[in-house]
């Protein structure tokens, strides 16, 4: 989690406008539904903002706008994951239940609409949680420049040595009253962070 100290980057602002807003809608959409409470298990539900709804997809919209509004009020980077793992679900559900439409197994009661709205919000929330993230040639005030993330929810820095070596002799030189005033700037800047990858970001945008 990134120190609330520092100017939020607006990589970060995307994400979690893009997690909040969708969460939001989500909610809505599950609270409506559950007001009109339609049987949690049926083919053909209630009409609820344009959309068909029963009980079982009020409930896991809310559960999803919940986990939404969860991750946007965290961090950029929890707004980012759960964002990317919220629309490929969107997307295996726009396209599963196209399958299942007029037919008993239509447990979401799903219709048109309802596939339309998932294609498209799962595109978007892809598109909006991946933004500043992945590329071959991240800008270098970008803050995911010195991170990657395998598969899994740990997160692995990847430091480049220069930089690295930068910021350790940066240290020494402040250390030693030996230093420029660029590593002055830099090592206060990092100073102001405590896991090793948010202080070189620090250092290097400062510096």
């Amino acid at each position: 989690m990134f120190s609330p100290t520092s100017a939020p980057h607006h990589v970060h602002t995307v994400h979690r406008l893009a997690a909040a807003s969708t969460g939001a809608f989500l909610l809505l959409f599950g609270v409506l539904g559950s007001v009109r409470a339609p049987a949690f298990l049926t083919t053909s539900g209630a009409d609820v903002l344009g959309m068909s709804t029963n009980g079982l997809l009020a409930t896991l919209s809310l559960l999803m706008g919940a986990a939404l509004i969860f991750a946007a009020v965290r961090s950029g980077p929890v707004a980012s994951t759960i964002s990317l793992v919220a629309g490929g679900l969107f997307l295996a559900s726009g396209m599963v239940n196209t399958m299942v439409m007029g037919s008993a197994m239509n447990v979401l009661s799903f219709g048109l609409v309802n596939v339309l709205f998932s294609l498209v919000v799962g595109a978007v929330l892809l598109i909006l949680g991946a933004y500043g993230r992945f590329s071959g040639a991240l800008p270098a005030d970008s803050p995911y420049a010195h991170v990657s993330r395998p598969v899994g929810t740990a997160r692995t820095v990847v430091v480049h040595g220069d930089d690295d070596r930068a910021l350790a002799e940066a240290e020494r030189a402040v250390a030693l009253h030996a230093a420029t005033p660029e590593q002055v700037v830099g090592v206060h800047a990092a100073s102001a962070h405590r896991t090793h990858d948010q202080r070189l970001r620090a250092f290097l945008g400062a510096s």
